[in-house]
This record gives structure tokens, C-alpha cells and sequence, in this order.
């Protein structure tokens, strides 16, 4: 309190984040150059260190399939609400329910993303989405993060109404990809590795850190057993548009197995191009499981995200 100036007379509360600390960042003096956007992290990051920052991606789609941060790939029941991701920037829950009487197999028919408040950029937003229901706008109805300085910062369109969603909120350098097929939604992101990290120990059941609980994974049993068609005629289909047998084809050939429904090959395919798109490095595109369902990639897998780096919020007077 004496460090930073502050008053220790009535209550004092943090004031709202203003971003993503970003480490050699600080003031900038008036003559040198313009401090950099506070509402452009991608930018920031650059000037301060001469190179782009780092990413990290999550994608929740099918029965759910989930492929964390860290490159693991689970296949899950989870059903009810459960945290895809819940940071000191975003908070993102998945609602999911059984694709049939007595399946253990679950579908996401629900996906709420809070955007919390930036002082400098956004007004807190809400965006929910439900199958059928796929809206273009926030809750309260906004395309954008509101009147603040950085509102143009956060913006929401989508390219196939009804069926495709995309949020940009580059100010924590971050999009988000929502679809709906065969009656259930999908979730993909691509976030800033700092942004990702930012969260603390009370915060630590997240699909996109940790994959599924261990209780919440399918077996490997309960992935093969008799589905609504034969398995080769899902492996056909899937194979059409998955000519790879990695971890999205056989998450297809599961999806297509147990509902019957050709059309849940979509979902699959689509969070692969989605996958291609966030992802720098190639070479982790693909994920083949090995026989202890331990899931593995072609390449090195990511080192366990290590502490979050934290952002230190400084009392203001």
C-alpha cells in the first residue's frame, strides 16, 4: 500500500485488468516513441520483444471431443456445465448433454464466453449460443466491445448465419470460432499464450488446460462398441473428407458410429481446418493415440504449461 501511494482510509478494490502484463513492458517516456495500443496485444508484443508472441489452441466438437492446450486429444461424457476455460480475460463453459436415452456419449448443446471487463478496451460481453439459436451479436445485442477507446478491439461476424460464428478480441490476442452441426456445437480458439496462462490455482479445472478428468474419458471400450451403422461404413464416410487416420478420423468414425448420422462428419473436418488455421506449427496438426490412449502427436508434444504469468493490478488513486 505505502509502495504504491495508496490510501489506507475506507474499502479499496482492484481497478479492472488492463491486459496482459508482457514482461519488459512499462511507462514509455514522452520523448520517445507513442506507447503502443493497449488494445492491440499482437502489436504490443512485437514492438516490446521483435517477434510475434506465442499461441495456444483449444477445440471442443462431436460427443465432445477435446483437444487441449497441451495436445492431448480425450474423448468425454462430461455431462452437464463444464469450464472449457476460466481466466483472469475469459471464461468460456460448455453445456452438454447425452445424444441419446442411456448413451454415455454427450453432445455441447450450450456454449456461454464471458469477455470480462478491460478498463482501457471493453465493456464485459456475454455471448450464448444454443443449438438453433446461433445468434451474430452479443447478449445485450452489441457487435462490438462498446464506447471505451479499444471497443473496436472485440467484434463479432459471422460468414454463414446460423451455422458460424467468429469472435476477434485482439486486445488479448485471441479468436474464437463457434458452429453447429448436426444438431450440436463446436468450439475452437486461438489464444495468446500469456492470456492462457493467466489464471490462478482456484481456477485449475479447465477442458483447455487439463483435458477431461480422468472419470469424465471413454474408454477405449465404450468408443468401440456397437454403434447405429457398421464401423466400415463409418470409417467410409469419415475417410471421404479425413484421408489421415489421426485422432480427428477416429473421433469421426465415433461420432458418425453412435449417431447414424453422416452429417456429424462436418463437425470433425471442420475442427481440423480450424486446427490448421491456428496452428504455426504443422508438424502438431495431426494426433494419432497410441494403444495405452495415451493421445501423442507427430511432432513434440508442448512442455506443461508452466505458472501463468500473472498480471499485478496496481491499487490507482
Amino acid at each position: 500500500m505505502i509502495q504504491h501511494n495508496c490510501s489506507r482510509q475506507g474499502p479499496t478494490a482492484p481497478p479492472p485488468p488492463r491486459g496482459p502484463a508482457l514482461p519488459g513492458s512499462g511507462p514509455v517516456r514522452s520523448s520517445g516513441p507513442p506507447a503502443p495500443d493497449p488494445c492491440d496485444y499482437e502489436g504490443q508484443f512485437s514492438r516490446l520483444h521483435g517477434r510475434p508472441p506465442g499461441f495456444l489452441h483449444c477445440a471442443s466438437f462431436g460427443d465432445p471431443h477435446v483437444r487441449s492446450f497441451h495436445h492431448h486429444f480425450h474423448t468425454c461424457r462430461v455431462q452437464g456445465a463444464w469450464p472449457l476455460l476460466d481466466n483472469d480475460f475469459l471464461f468460456v463453459q460448455a453445456t452438454s448433454s447425452p445424444v441419446a436415452s442411456g448413451a454415455n456419449a454427450t453432445a455441447t448443446r450450450k456454449l456461454t464466453i464471458i469477455f470480462k471487463n478491460m478498463q482501457e478496451c471493453i465493456d464485459q460481453k456475454v455471448y450464448q449460443a444454443e443449438v438453433d439459436n446461433l445468434p451474430a451479436a452479443f447478449e445485450d445485442g452489441s457487435i462490438n466491445g462498446g464506447d471505451r477507446p479499444g471497443g473496436s478491439s472485440l467484434s463479432i461476424r459471422t460468414a454463414n448465419p446460423g451455422n458460424h460464428v467468429e469472435i476477434r478480441a485482439a486486445y488479448i490476442g485471441t479468436t474464437i470460432i463457434i458452429r453447429q452441426t448436426a444438431g450440436q456445437l463446436s468450439f475452437s480458439i486461438k489464444v495468446a499464450e500469456d492470456v492462457a496462462r493467466a489464471f490462478s490455482a482456484e481456477q485449475d479445472l479447465q477442458l483447455c488446460v487439463g483435458g477431461c478428468p480422468p472419470s469424465q474419458r471413454l474408454s477405449r471400450s465404450e468408443r468401440s462398441r456397437r454403434g447405429a451403422i457398421t464401423m466400415d461404413t463409418a470409417k467410409q464416410l469419415c475417410k471421404e473428407g479425413l484421408p489421415v487416420e489421426d485422432a480427428y478420423f477416429h473421433s469421426c468414425v465415433f461420432d458418425v458410429l453412435i449417431s447414424g448420422d453422416p452429417n456429424f462428419t462436418v463437425a470433425a473436418q471442420a475442427a481440423l481446418e480450424d486446427a490448421r488455421a491456428f496452428l504455426p506449427d504443422l508438424e502438431k496438426l495431426h494426433l494419432f493415440p497410441s494403444d495405452a490412449g495415451v493421445p501423442l502427436s507427430s511432432g513434440t508434444l508442448l512442455a506443461p504449461l508452466v505458472s501463468g504469468l500473472f498480471v499485478l493490478w496496481l491499487c490507482v488513486q
